[in-house]
């Protein structure tokens, strides 16, 4: 394809299927396959930590896996096909389709299309998303996330803290403007899927895993 609408089209189709890869909706489908329909169990989110509440830990953990390979394997696909070389963009905005790459799956598992739109806060997502497109990134959300669930066992003060963390670190070690707006974008998507989190947390009610 050539020329700029063709381009464009181009773009646009990768952006949708890398949403739609991350909106596969595998807790969901993980949990049904046990006879349970995770969204009616615990939080009632579909997300690798309510999967693990009400299916069982071994589950949870797969999931987390799966839900993370949603996020890694768009941008992975990215960088080995060159895909910015085989899709004839050009101007300013072009360096942003990488983010659009990125953030897409992120929505995809927050939004999914498959269960009206709603879907998991986006932590493992994210989490995939970040191993490939940054590591050093991830690895500083990463070990606040750990530290700070050893310490409370409570999953959402490390998953808001690493939110927080992973642009904060961006900025500060200078990252090109598209990965900077990926972290932004992604992180507060993941903060605003958290919102009941926040609430429960700001009441003292927020459970332990």
């Amino acid at each position: 394809m050539n020329g700029a609408p063709s381009g464009q089209l181009a773009a646009g189709g990768l952006v949708l299927a890398a949403y739609l890869v991350g909106s596969i909706p595998t807790g969901y489908l993980i949990g049904r396959l046990r006879g349970v329909d995770v969204r009616t169990q615990g939080s009632g989110n579909i997300g690798a930590t309510n999967v693990a509440r009400t299916v069982g830990r071994k589950l949870g953990i797969l999931v987390l896996v799966l839900d993370a390979l949603k996020g890694a394997v768009p941008l992975l696909v990215w960088r080995l096909a060159d895909l910015p070389a085989r899709v004839p963009l050009s101007g300013r905005l072009a360096p942003f389709l990488f983010t659009a790459f990125g953030i897409a799956p992120i929505i995809g598992h927050c939004f999914t299309v498959w269960l009206r739109f709603r879907g998991g806060k986006g932590v493992a997502t994210a989490l995939g998303v970040f191993l490939v497109a940054d590591p050093i990134l991830i690895a500083i959300g990463g070990g606040l996330f750990a530290v700070l669930y050893a310490a409370t066992r409570i999953v959402s003060i490390g998953s808001l803290t690493a939110a927080l963390a992973i642009p904060t670190a961006a900025a500060l070690l200078g990252r090109p403007a598209p990965l900077l707006v990926l972290a932004v974008g992604g992180s507060a998507i993941v903060i605003a899927k958290h919102h009941g989190n926040i609430r429960r947390l700001l009441r003292r009610r927020e459970l332990k895993v």
